[in-house]
Parts: structure tokens; sequence; C-alpha cells
């Protein structure tokens, strides 16, 4: 979603890596043109003339233009910047005092509520709770049956009722059709319209005094732009939200709605949903997020989908080699195998250090000719290549090139991407920026 944010910001970046020293008119205009790549991403333009204010605040002080590498200085400001204009940092579920926990979830149809309340109840079975799914979508059967269908696949127990029923009844008697089951979360799935109306959130109203959720949460499709932020604020005068659930985060939107709705409406953006899968679900981190748009990857979160597809052990190693740089082209081509299981492949490149802009470059429905392409290179080194690629001079690619049925720049391209993956992996886990940090936004 953010690849054509990350691109232009790249640019920018790398401009101001070439000048050494800056003056201030250097900053002014890189901001302009920070400005100008924000607002084209559909970035609410008052986001846009805070963040840029701040910005230039702090980047036109005597430590930045002052630093012997001002640019670095000036992208560490803009990382921490966008974090702030994100949240700050996660925002967790409350919990009741006594169970059962009530999550509400509100929005407009095709949001993906109902999708989105099955990935909420998986994300909890998978956290230790015991979920239960509530079907108050009576206006909408169809809703009854999908909510049904995707909770049996995953094995989460749904309240549902004959649609002639009130939303509110329905609501009270799941639960204590919790209490039954000794549910200590109900997830309750209520009705959408296709715009607001009176009758709508009058409903909502008497299902939110009838139960008291302590969360209510805002589904809203992030490739709707800037209705997005409108819809959440309307919402939230209405029903005092307590956080929100970006879908369609995989989307190729250019992103606008994630980086101005928290910032406008004061809520919160809680999770994500990043495809259509039951398990394409992950909590919302602004340090994260943030580190993505500049290209920076995103280990943390590439570690915790390992830990959910490999053993612990395994998982344990692949940690201790990414914390101390010690991941090669044999760990590399390890996770490939376990690609399938990790999810799909052009999020999990977004997630690496130096190789998001890889995302971009693999053909629609062309995932897996591509991870052979990279499986074939690899395969086709010796073991010390593999464990030590900085010996491969040209003679030595040409007869990878030959071996793997690629050409020379394809070999290239796979370790120019993975030595600067090399060199981000500690920044990736422990949020610090590498000294050659500017190396990441070459022209490419």
């Amino acid at each position: 979603m953010f690849e054509f944010l990350s691109d232009k910001l790249s640019k920018v970046f790398y401009g101001l890596g070439n000048k050494g020293k800056l003056s201030e008119k250097d900053v002014d205009d890189a901001l302009r043109q920070v400005r100008l790549a924000l607002l084209e991403a559909d970035v609410n333009f008052k986001v846009v003339k805070d963040f840029t204010v701040r910005v230039r605040e702090r980047a036109v002080g005597t430590e930045v233009l002052q630093s012997l590498t001002p640019a670095q200085q000036i992208i560490k400001i803009v990382n921490e910047e966008l974090i702030a204009t994100l949240g700050g940092t996660e925002s967790h579920l409350i919990s009741a005092p006594r169970p059962p926990s009530i999550a509400m979830l509100v929005g407009l149809q095709g949001s993906g509520k109902t999708t989105t309340a099955v990935k909420l109840a998986l994300h909890l079975k998978h956290s230790g709770q015991h979920p239960l799914l509530v079907a108050a979508d009576n206006r909408r059967p169809a809703a009854i049956e999908q909510l049904v269908t995707l909770a049996k696949q995953v094995d989460i127990p749904v309240h549902s009722e004959d649609p002639a029923t009130k939303a509110v009844d329905i609501c009270a008697h799941g639960l204590n059709k919790a209490k039954e089951l000794a549910a200590n979360w109900v997830i309750v799935d209520t009705a959408g319209r296709i715009q607001i109306d009176e009758v709508m959130m009058q409903e909502l109203a008497d299902i939110k005094a009838t139960i008291n959720p302590g969360e209510i949460l805002l589904v809203v499709d992030a490739m709707t732009g800037q209705d997005a932020v409108r819809l959440a604020t309307e919402f939230h005068s209405r029903l005092s939200l307590t956080g929100l659930i970006l879908t369609k985060m995989d989307g190729d939107a250019r992103g606008g709605a994630a980086l101005s709705i928290r910032w406008v409406s004061g809520v919160p953006i809680k999770f994500i949903g990043i495809g259509e899968r039951v398990d394409a679900f992950e909590p919302f981190h602004p340090d994260r997020l943030a580190s993505r748009i500049l290209g920076m990857g995103d280990m943390l979160t590439f570690i915790e989908k390992a830990q959910q597809t490999l053993d612990e052990e395994q998982a344990r190693e692949l940690e201790r080699k990414v914390r101390s740089a010690r991941f090669d082209l044999n760990d590399f081509l390890a996770q490939l195998k376990e690609i399938r299981k990790m999810g799909p492949l052009t999020q999990l490149i977004e997630m690496l250090p130096g190789l998001p802009h890889w995302a971009k470059r693999l053909p629609d429905g062309n995932e897996e000719k591509q991870l052979k392409k990279i499986e074939a290179i690899i395969l086709s080194m010796t073991p010390e290549e593999r464990r030590n690629p900085a010996i491969l001079d040209g003679s030595r690619r040409r007869r990878i090139a030959r071996g793997s049925g690629a050409t020379p720049q394809d070999v290239n391209q796979l370790l120019n991407r993975f030595n600067q993956m090399q060199k981000l992996m500690k920044m990736g886990v422990s949020g610090k920026l590498p000294k050659n940090v500017m190396g990441m936004f070459h022209s490419r």
C-alpha cells in the first residue's frame, strides 16, 4: 500500500545524502518534496501541514545542520514523527475486570466487518483466549451464514438466531451463551449500511447501552482514502470508539487513510487486515509501519511470523542470527522453503530491510516462479559461497548465472539486496539507524 510514498521519500532522502552538509534552504526544499509526496499519497492536508512543521522545527536545529551526517539525522526525525502521527505506541485491547470482555464491531457494508470479526476471534484464540462470536447483523442474512461458515473453519463457536430477532436481543442472548460456554471474550458483528444513517446509529447505541462493551471497534476500508477519516470521525462522535481496525492494507491505494486517521480522529488503530485469509491479521505497531514506509523493513513482524511456522528451536536460532547479523544465504534459502506457510511473498519481502522494492517487481500471480528463480540462484552456489557471499567475484557470479538459468544481472541484484538486508538486520530489531542508512535510498 505504501509503495508510492516509500519511493517518493527514498528519492528525497537520497538527494539529501548526496549533499553532505545541509543548509536551511536544503531542508526547506526537501520538506517541500515530502509535503507533495504526502499529499499525492492522499494524506489529509492538515496532517501534512502539522507533520512538516514538526519535522522542520527539529531539522533546522544545530544538531542537524552541523552534524557530520545531517541527512541521516533528518531521516531519524521523519521516522520519529511518522511514528507519532501513527499513534506513538501499540494500543492493546481492553479486558474487562470480570469476564467476558466484549468487543463490538461497527462499520459500513463492504468494509470487511464480518470477516474481521472472525479474524479478531482467531487472533484471540491464538493468544490463549476463548472467544464467542455473536451474529448480530440481522439486516443481511448472508452475513450470519458467512460468519458461521468462517468460524466453523477455525473452530470458534458462534451465537446466531433468526434474522427476525431484534439485534439488541441477539446480543443479550449472546452474553448468556458466553457465560454457559465460559467464553472470556465476546465479539459482536453488528449490522452496517451503505452509508451512515440515523436508524443504524440508534440501533448501535441501543446495543452499546445493553451490553456495555469495553471495546467499540470501527472496521474501516483503508482503500477508501479520506472517506475513511471522515467515517471514523462521525462514528467516534456518536459512539465514542475505543479503536480502529483498518482492512485491505494489502491493497494498492496510496495509504493516506492509514497516515491520517489516527491523527485526525484521535482514535488508536488497534489492528490491520493484510489479506483475505482468516489469519491475515496483525496488531498495529506504529513504529513498524513507519519503518516499512521508509523502506527499512519490519524484522520484528518477520520473526513473529517465523515463530508461528517454525518449531521453537528453529525460531530461536533465526532470531539469534538476525540479532547478530549472521543471517546468511543458507538461512535465506531455508526461509524461502517456509514461505508458503508464512504468507504471500510480496508481504514478506516488504518486511526485510533492503528488499521492499522487490515486491513491486513481482508480476501478479507469478510469485512461485520468482521463488524458484531465487532458489535456483542460491542453490547454484557452493556452501562456502552461501555462507560468505563476499567471495563472489565476477567469474563466480557468471558461473552461478549459467548454473541457475538466470542472468548475471539477476545474481547481482539478489546479492546487492541481500547485502543491504544484512547491514540493516540489527537496525530492524534494535530500532537504531545504521551508519550507512543512505545506501538504502540509492536510485533503483
